[in-house]
C-alpha cells in the first residue's frame, strides 16, 4: 500500500474529512446516549463542544476554499482546526485521567441530577435526569474508556490539521512523507 496517495489525498479533501470527523463522532455521542443509554456527564458534554466547534471551523474553510485568492485564509482555518483538535484532546486526556482516579475531576462533575430537558415532559416531572460522574467510565474497549479512544482521535485529527497547514492541496512530488 503506497501511503503516500492516501496522506496527499486526505491533505487535499481536509475540511471535508475534519467536518465528516466532527459529526460522525458527535453522531457516535449522541447514539452511545441515546441507544446505549449512556447518559453524558459534564466533560463528556465539553468533548462534543471541540467537535462543534471544529465542525463550524470546518464549514468555514469549505466556503474559504471557493473563494480566489484566499490561501492564507485556508492555511489560517486549518491552524484553528488544529488547535480545536488538540483542544478535544485535552479535554478527552483529562476526563480519562479523571475516570482512570488519577486526578480530580472538575466541580460539575459528580453524579445526580441534570436540569436537562426531557422528552416526556409530564412523565418527567415526577422523575429527575440521572446523570453519572466523571470519574465513572460506563464503556471500555481494549483498555481504553470513551474519553481515552476520544483523546487518540482528537490527536490524530490535530495531527491532520497541523499537515494541511503546511500541505493544504496534498502531497506535492518534492516533499518527504
Amino acid at each position: 500500500m503506497r501511503l503516500r496517495p492516501f496522506i496527499s489525498f486526505i491533505l487535499a479533501q481536509w475540511p471535508w474529512i475534519a467536518l465528516a470527523s466532527s459529526l460522525t463522532m458527535l453522531g457516535i455521542a449522541h447514539g452511545f446516549e441515546r441507544f446505549g443509554g449512556l447518559a453524558p456527564c459534564a466533560l463528556c458534554l465539553h468533548q462534543r463542544e471541540a467537535y462543534w466547534i471544529a465542525a463550524a471551523i470546518a464549514a468555514l474553510a469549505l466556503v474559504a476554499r471557493r473563494m480566489e485568492g484566499a490561501e492564507l485564509s485556508n492555511r489560517a482555518l486549518n491552524l484553528l482546526l488544529t488547535f480545536a483538535f488538540v483542544g478535544g484532546a485535552v479535554i478527552a486526556g483529562f476526563h480519562a485521567g479523571v475516570e482512570y482516579k488519577w486526578w480530580p475531576g472538575l466541580p460539575s462533575c459528580t453524579a445526580g441530577t441534570a436540569g436537562a430537558i426531557p422528552t416526556d415532559l409530564l412523565g418527567a416531572l415526577n422523575q429527575p435526569i440521572q446523570v453519572k460522574g466523571c470519574d465513572q467510565a460506563p464503556w471500555i474497549f481494549l483498555g481504553l474508556s470513551m474519553a481515552g479512544w476520544n483523546m487518540l482521535i482528537s490527536l490524530k485529527l490535530a495531527v491532520y490539521s497541523g499537515l494541511s497547514v503546511f500541505y493544504p492541496h496534498g502531497l506535492t512530488e518534492k516533499s518527504d512523507v
